[in-house]
């Protein structure tokens, strides 16, 4: 066996780029070359004291004991290589990538992700380009041999889905130093998400899946639960980064349960700035058409009802590819399938030696996972067999192989085998509708669960209530461990350890923990089995009922992105806690959920889904006995359908709202309810005869007068700004500015940004309007901008029309076309329908700019920016001195 350095170890990984083309153009004179190429690293290995790990075709794999060794080899290596007087006069380029980490042996080869990262960093590179990582440039910057410098290349993310790694490139003097972008994840829009653990095999399965995926747009990996092909499929889509120049995505549907939800998840893992919007369809098909994208479907079994979905967004967007992770087949035409296989396990009956078992990817996947949890684990004479059948009776799944693996730490192999042994025997004779793999993986998991402490039993099976993970507060008040008698932090520790949890960052970087799916269907089981899940189900219902609550009042003030940031990200949580309520007819936690809701549904761009379940929320049994929560669920209806442009629908459920509220006589709640329903009365009116709309005035002043009399000074704000309203749709602009500029400065001083920015939005409109362009840029740009921080798409779509009719006004015509055409894709993607209203109302007609003929490009150069630089540019909008303004607009409500 070689004498490899241990330790602190630096890695060198190095080919020739283009070897294969080089290969067939220099044909008789390759084999030659190739030799010559050799003999020079090896020559230059030696220098630096390292040791040939491997050679295949013309890459080769060093370790070398020190850092300063491997850059010395690796300058040596480029410096004769550039010298050299190749056959035929082409000079044969190699990229270098070194990486210093932990060496661990397994038989005669190296295993772990610092080898990994090495051959990640190379594969980055360029011909005659050397890399080094963020830990090899620490240890080398000081002792460089003489004419090398270093170049920071910056942070860059690998394709191996790991963190982010500082790269810095070895300038040697009288070489070349300039070099293309690097070949990492950097240069492809994607949102794979990072993986902690390394990717270990399947060479034959990514060349296969990459292959095929170039003949078809549509490839279905297939196969049972834990077969690894999640993980599969984001490797994949690494690999083929290049290929997709408007990005990869990555759309998780294992949580979702209803396919009328996968266009909108699509559509928010795209980045599309409305997800939700009268028709997520239509969206997505619009912005897909002309780009060329790959989407990443995991999970599809959980939606297949929605097969028809993708197969129109195939038929729409001719660049769009698709690759779905699923345990059946999607049966729509043109797909082709590739069953994933599990990891090649080895024959118990052949004792093959410590060397050839960890050939094996499943033997190869136990010993990585094992040294994560115990360093020191290695297979030895001793354990191999056990290692080897355990592999083999977990049937190569990934899933059951980490389980397994993770338990190295408490069990030897040789103990764990046995009672693996027993349990799958247990469960071979029960469970015959379940496929055969999945009777495994379940066995495994049980297993698992076994290990645990009866308190640890406890916790597992009531942390699955949770769906996608929940923060550490939620997990005390839904599961507290006072109850378990066990401390609810070393708990939830443990269970992450032995990997039947898993601990995530939370976009304000506190843990969150979650189940993989399949886990968490055991631990449901287990949990219906102990007679306690309705109680469970109960809370968790009732904790997310009280954060939605609690941010309710909050989505209008300072700290809205911070609320609207919480709740989406336990939208799911709060979507189960939904379902749970109207499945089992709780009808006081149902109204509360979706009354609390609506806000964050119609700002986030969830309206069709908003309505839909605020709907069958107030079709509940007994809705009539909960009056307050019946009408505050009645007035979410009414808003989402103001929204999503229904008047009639906004009319009749804000109607049904207000003689509730009169019922009820709070006199606070009442005043809102004539407020509310004086929108959709005067706008919905707005095209009939004249004097049609003044009940909507009549139900103002109705509010004003109540809520002068509460001394309710946030109401009297919404009622002056419910008047300017008024004013700007008759065009009675000295009015509405009378009141505009009475509600602006309650709504500073009651730090009310969503109404502040409404205010300063229709001011902004009626200043363009009477030819006040500079006022007017700084009230549009301020609502823009708060618009904007709150991630709230309805608002910018309209602030964003206004600034097209600010640069008309000022006769930038180019500008305007430009804002136009942006604005036209995002009425298009998100299905915002206010904005031909306003235009009617102030006699601005964005075609003019979109038909003449020198004006064309720019529209659609508008309509062509991602939706952060057509900000950036709207915001750069400079009113020039002394212009004199060419047209007027005016603005739109928002109830």
């Amino acid at each position: 066996m070689p004498s490899y350095p241990t330790g602190t170890v630096t890695f060198l990984f190095s080919d020739i780029k283009g070897s294969t083309l080089l290969a067939e153009q220099r044909g008789d004179e390759w084999p030659e070359l190739l030799e010559a190429h050799r003999e020079i690293l090896r020559r230059a290995i030696a220098i630096g004291s390292g040791s040939e790990v491997g050679t295949e075709g013309d890459s080769f794999f060093v370790a070398f004991p020190t850092a300063a060794g491997a850059v010395a080899a690796a300058v040596q290596s480029q410096r004769e290589l550039a010298a050299h007087e190749w056959l035929g006069g082409s000079p044969i380029r190699v990229r270098i990538g070194l990486h210093t980490g932990e060496a661990t042996l397994a038989g005669e080869d190296y295993v772990g992700i610092d080898v990994h990262r090495a051959a990640r960093i190379a594969a980055a590179g360029h011909g005659g380009q050397v890399l080094l990582s963020d830990s090899t440039r620490v240890l080398t910057e000081g002792t460089l041999p003489e004419g090398v410098e270093l170049r920071d290349l910056g942070q860059r993310r690998l394709k191996d889905l790991s963190r982010p790694e500082r790269i810095t490139q070895l300038v040697i003097e009288g070489l070349p130093s300039d070099f293309p972008p690097l070949n990492t994840l950097d240069a492809t829009p994607n949102n794979l998400p990072t993986q902690l653990s390394s990717f270990l095999g399947r060479e034959r399965e990514l060349t296969e899946v990459e292959t095929l995926l170039a003949k078809t747009r549509l490839l279905t990996l297939t196969g049972p639960g834990g077969t690894g092909k999640t993980r599969l499929s984001l490797q994949v889509g690494a690999r083929v980064a290049d290929r997709f120049a408007d990005g990869i995505f990555f759309v998780p549907l294992s949580t979702l349960r209803d396919p009328e939800l996968v266009p909108g998840t699509i559509a928010h893992e795209v980045g599309l700035p409305e997800r939700g919007g009268l028709d997520p369809m239509s969206s997505l098909n619009n912005y897909l058409r002309e780009r060329r994208i790959l989407l990443i479907l995991d999970n599809f079994e959980q939606v297949s009802d929605s097969s028809p979905k993708i197969a129109e967004l195939l038929g729409a967007a001719p660049g769009l590819s698709v690759l779905a992770t699923s345990r059946s087949a999607l049966r729509i035409y043109g797909e082709r399938e590739y069953p994933v296989p599990p990891l090649a396990t080895p024959d118990p009956r052949r004792h093959d030696s410590v060397e050839s078992l960890t050939q094996y990817e499943s033997v190869a996947l136990f010993i990585e996972r094992a040294m994560a949890v115990k360093p020191d684990f290695s297979v030895t004479n001793e354990n191999a067999p056990a290692v080897a059948e355990i592999s083999a009776r977990l049937d190569g799944l990934p899933l059951a192989i980490e389980l397994a693996a993770a338990r190295v730490n408490v069990l030897a192999p040789q103990a764990m085998l046995a009672r693996l042994g027993d349990r799958l025997n247990l469960l071979s004779g029960g469970g015959r509708d379940r496929p055969e793999r999945q009777q495994t993986l379940r066995g495994a998991i049980d297993w698992s669960y076994e290990l645990l402490t009866d308190d640890e039993r406890a916790l597992f099976r009531r942390l699955s209530v949770f769906l996608r993970g929940a923060r550490l507060d939620a997990i005390e008040k839904v599961c507290p461990g006072d109850e378990l008698h066990i401390d609810l932090l070393d708990g939830l520790s443990s269970l992450v350890e032995k990997s039947l949890l898993r601990q995530v960052p939370a976009g304000d970087g506190e843990p969150r923990f979650l189940m993989l799916g399949t886990i968490r269907e055991y631990a449901l089981e287990r949990l219906a089995e102990s007679g306690r899940a309705d109680e469970l189900h109960r809370r968790h219902a009732e904790h997310f009922a009280g954060l939605v609550s609690q941010a309710a009042p909050n989505l209008l003030g300072d700290d809205k992105r911070k609320w609207l940031d919480w709740l989406e990200e336990d939208h799911d949580n709060i979507r189960d806690a939904i379902d749970w309520a109207t499945e089992n007819a709780e009808t006081l936690i149902a109204l509360r959920l979706v009354a609390g809701l609506w806000r964050f549904w119609q700002m986030r761009g969830y309206l069709v889904e908003g309505n839909q379940r605020t709907k069958r929320a107030l079709d509940l049994p007994g809705v009539a006995d909960h009056s307050l929560e019946h009408a505050d669920a009645l007035e979410a209806l009414g808003g989402l359908n103001w929204w999503m442009g229904d008047f009639p629908a906004c009319i009749a459920a804000y109607r049904a709202c207000l003689e509730l509220r009169k019922e009820i006589g709070d006199l606070g709640l009442l005043a809102e309810a004539y407020y509310n329903l004086s929108f959709p009365v005067g706008f919905y009116g707005f095209d009939k005869p004249a004097g049609s709309g003044d009940e909507s005035l009549e139900l103002i002043a109705e509010a004003m007068r109540i809520f002068k009399d509460l001394g309710d000074r946030a109401g009297v704000a919404k009622a002056e700004w419910a008047y300017l309203t008024v004013g700007w749709r008759d065009r009675q602009f000295e009015t509405a500015r009378l009141h505009g500029e009475a509600a602006v400065p309650l709504f500073r001083e009651l730090g009310d940004q969503f109404m502040l920015a409404w205010s300063l939005y229709d001011l902004g409109e009626i200043d363009v309007a009477e030819g006040g362009l500079q006022i007017a840029r700084e009230r549009l740009a301020e609502a823009l901008r708060i618009f904007v921080d709150a991630g709230d798409v309805s608002g910018y779509t309209l602030v964003l029309d206004a600034f097209a009719a600010l640069c008309m006004a000022m006769g930038d015509l180019e500008r305007a076309a430009r804002i136009s055409g942006a604005v036209d894709n995002l009425e298009r993607l998100t299905g915002a329908g206010l904005n031909p209203l306003n235009r009617t109302i102030i006699g601005y007609d964005p075609s003019a700019l979109r038909d003449r003929p020198e004006l064309r490009a720019a529209w659609d150069e508008g309509a062509r920016m991602e939706i952060q630089d057509v900000i950036a540019y709207a915001l750069e909008t400079e009113v020039p001195e002394g212009v004199a303004p060419q047209t007027g607009v005016g603005s739109a409500p928002a109830s």
